[in-house]
């Protein structure tokens, strides 16, 4: 695995400029001007030409009179630098400039990227002389105009460079532009949430919103083997005209500086947006935005003389924003961590629609292999075929023994890596019933490694089966008022005959006491009666409540020739509530490793991991058995659910996947009733988890897996669809 770069590369072997360390398309260093002064000029408007007058009479001329023109549009930096050319600095913008005539096509060209690119913003009025008129490159991509009516000249376009003839630029103060000189102002196409829902695929539009969620900066490749990345985020913002967010894809628009400082609670207003809608027909699929090539985003702090603060949408959204509550809305703020979006379609044969099926899909080998050339933050989604063979819940004071390579029992009040935070409730909890975790543990035999429980402990039965816990009897008021609650790490458990003696049923477990927590109706005066609840049989395959494992698994996982160790999470995983106090350490955190050394600037010691976590209380590792039964890998599935704003994670997004569905549900449940302050009355591994884990039992699927390089050695591996064979080449939704 690659780790950070310790420079920065150089672009050519002459070493003119440094290429940023994580793109191509910011501009990084000295070289880059912020602003350039505005120049203090008289416009003769007698000399001017227009872009119509060029359109008509530029193959008869060597020289241009001067133009006057406004920039509509923008584009990201374009960096077509190679290793073999010797261009001093091989980079390229595009801008749409206008003037009372029409709009055409600017390229601004090598070392004038550098000096005036910056300062060449949206609304900017230039005073253009020496410049040349090319046939226009036609594979490049249009902005959608603000105004439909102006007219394009799509043919030619201006072409800026230092020599041949060296341009001169100025730019006019927007206080000294004329009405009479007839240029045009920058219009936008605004849209509001509740008009997204209406508007077909590919559709331009501009939006503004409250940030509510940013997901970590992540990078993908350019092209399958190459070394060029795009580096993108996730975004959502509320508007105040639906219940719905904007759910945003931002790729880096050349504006590393509001891009690095997107937080929640700010004001985002992104342009010439793109609508991405499912074309195959799934009426559940979300819709979200992207970013295109001419794309800008501003946010609180850079909307100070942008020419969409006159927009009626943009001031109606201002004065919502005045109506809400702060701390209401900061409720609902999410942060960084994994971000399963978009969903892959209910179909395997539509996923690969836009891909070689050779090129997708993957053996459980060659995945590691992926795994291992991982980039920094490099996020791949690939589809691995296998055989869902095992799966295991793990709780908080698990999850936090396995990040700290401790074994169970060792330390009885470790925290989640999830959130040390995570509710004060849940590490008093764990502290109190340290015994009775003891307990359940001394009764599954000797200590072992959370990655071998499973492994080692060999089933003895036909059947594969799980074992669940059932609470205690709950206590009189006098003992609850000294015994804590138990958390589900701690739960005894039935096996199913076990549930059979004591007459439970499966959709009937619990009933409502009179404070409105969840007692066990059946088995509060048998519990203690018979003792069932500190006794687990052994008589059905399958281990605790917390884990289950198929025939086959516990028949191959001795014999496997590679053994993938891919289950666990990390700290940068989980998504957190945000924390505006904190916020400067926070998007540190979730954006990428500075290119330079930076002091530092947060007066806190505050680790990631003590900052409370917006999704559950745990995850599930489940394993996949290679189709030769002879290797396997562990991933990942991390429930994401946010009680304050359920919008967040789309839960539905996975109803026609019926394993992942009922793990999202289960947890979604548990986090409901824990963070109301009641009893953690549902089971990890429920009833209809085994279920539909033993409908897979033995059958080939094909599995999507989302991985992500951390940084160091941390690479996280999450479980995102299953779709599984009906017959040959023929895939369906579980």
């Amino acid at each position: 695995m690659r780790s950070p770069l310790a420079v920065p590369e150089t672009g050519t072997p002459a070493k003119q400029h440094y290429l940023p360390l994580w793109n191509n398309e910011d501009p990084y260093g000295d070289v880059w001007v912020a602003d350039k002064p505005q120049a203090q000029v008289n416009v003769d408007v007698s000399k001017l030409t227009s872009l119509g007058q060029l359109e008509m009479t530029w193959r008869s001329r060597v020289h241009f009179n001067p133009l006057l023109v406004r920039v509509l549009h923008k584009s990201r930096l374009r960096y077509y630098g190679k290793p073999e050319k010797k261009v001093d600095m091989p980079y390229q913008a595009y801008f749409e400039v206008a003037d009372a005539s029409g709009m055409m096509s600017m390229v601004l060209w090598n070392s004038l990227c550098p000096e005036w690119y910056n300062s060449m913003k949206v609304g900017t009025v230039l005073l253009l002389e020496q410049y040349t008129i090319k046939n226009s490159y036609p594979f490049k991509t249009q902005p959608t105009p603000g105004d439909s009516q102006m007219k394009r000249f799509a043919t030619i376009e201006i072409s800026l460079n230092v020599r041949h003839p060296p341009t001169k630029i100025s730019i006019i103060p927007e206080e000294m532009v004329k009405p009479e000189w007839g240029l045009p102002e920058v219009k936008y196409r605004f849209i509001t949430r509740s008009e997204l829902d209406d508007l077909p695929n590919n559709h331009s539009c501009d939006v503004i919103g409250l940030v509510t969620f940013v997901g970590r900066a992540e990078r993908t490749r350019k092209r399958e083997h190459g070394e060029d990345f795009w580096l993108y985020r996730w975004a959502h913002a509320i508007d105040g005209t639906s219940d719905q967010p904007f759910i945003l894809e931002l790729f880096a628009t050349s504006q590393p500086d509001v891009f690095e400082r997107i937080h929640p609670m700010t004001y985002l207003v992104c342009t010439q947006m793109r609508v991405v809608r499912d074309l195959t027909g799934n009426p559940s699929s979300t819709i979200y935005l992207t970013t295109s090539n001419e794309s800008q985003i501003f946010i609180t702090g850079w909307h100070k003389g942008q020419p969409y603060t006159k927009d009626t949408k943009v001031k109606n959204f201002i004065q919502w924003t005045k109506t809400q509550s702060e701390a209401d809305q900061m409720k609902k703020t999410v942060i960084g961590g994994y971000y399963p979006f978009p969903r892959p379609p209910n179909n395997f044969l539509k996923y690969c629609k836009n891909n070689k099926v050779e090129l997708v899909l993957k053996t459980i080998s060659e995945t590691g292999k992926q795994i291992e050339e991982l980039h920094y933050r490099e996020h791949k989604r690939i589809a691995v075929q296998g055989i869902i063979s095992a799966i295991r819940y793990i709780s908080c004071s698990n999850a936090a023994e396995e990040a700290s390579g401790l074994e169970p029992g060792q330390k009885g009040t470790s925290q989640c890596p999830e959130s040390s935070s995570m509710s004060k409730d849940c590490v008093h909890q764990e502290k109190a019933t340290s015994l009775q975790n003891k307990e359940v543990k001394s009764s599954l035999g000797p200590h072992c490694a959370p990655g071998e429980q499973h492994q080692h402990q060999a089933p003895q039965a036909k059947r594969s089966s799980v074992k669940r816990k059932i609470p205690r009897r709950l206590n009189t008021d006098a003992e609850q008022a000294s015994t804590s609650v138990v958390p589900v790490s701690s739960y005894h458990y039935f096996t199913r005959s076990a549930r059979r003696k004591l007459g439970l049923s499966r959709h009937h477990d619990f009933a409502q006491d009179k404070n409105g927590q969840a007692v066990s109706d059946s088995v509060q005066h048998r519990t203690d009666q018979e003792g069932m609840s500190d006794i687990p049989e052994t008589e059905e395959t399958g281990r605790t409540c917390d884990s289950w494992q198929s025939d086959l698994w516990a028949q191959v996982k001795d014999k496997l020739m590679k053994y993938l160790h891919h289950g666990s999470i990390f700290p940068e995983s989980i998504p957190r509530k945000f924390d505006y106090v904190h916020k400067d350490l926070l998007m540190q955190q979730y954006n990428l490793h500075a290119a330079v050394h930076q002091p530092k600037e947060t007066r806190t010691d505050k680790n990631i991991s003590e900052f409370r976590s917006a999704s559950g209380l745990g995850y599930y590792e489940v394993t996949v058995l290679g189709i030769n039964h002879d290797v396997a890998i562990d991933v990942a599935f991390l429930p994401l659910f946010c009680p304050e704003d359920p919008h967040l994670f789309q839960l539905e997004d996975i109803q026609n996947d019926t394993l992942l569905s009922c793990m999202s549900c289960i947890s979604a449940c548990q986090q409901k009733t824990t963070s109301n302050g009641r009893l953690r009355d549902v089971f990890p591994l429920s009833n209809e988890i085994v279920e539909a884990a033993m409908d897979l039992d033995g059958k080939h699927v094909v599995c999507i897996l989302d991985i992500c390089h951390l940084g160091d050695d941390k690479v996280e591996v999450f479980l995102s669809k299953i779709y599984k064979t009906v017959e040959p080449g023929v895939l369906d939704p579980v």
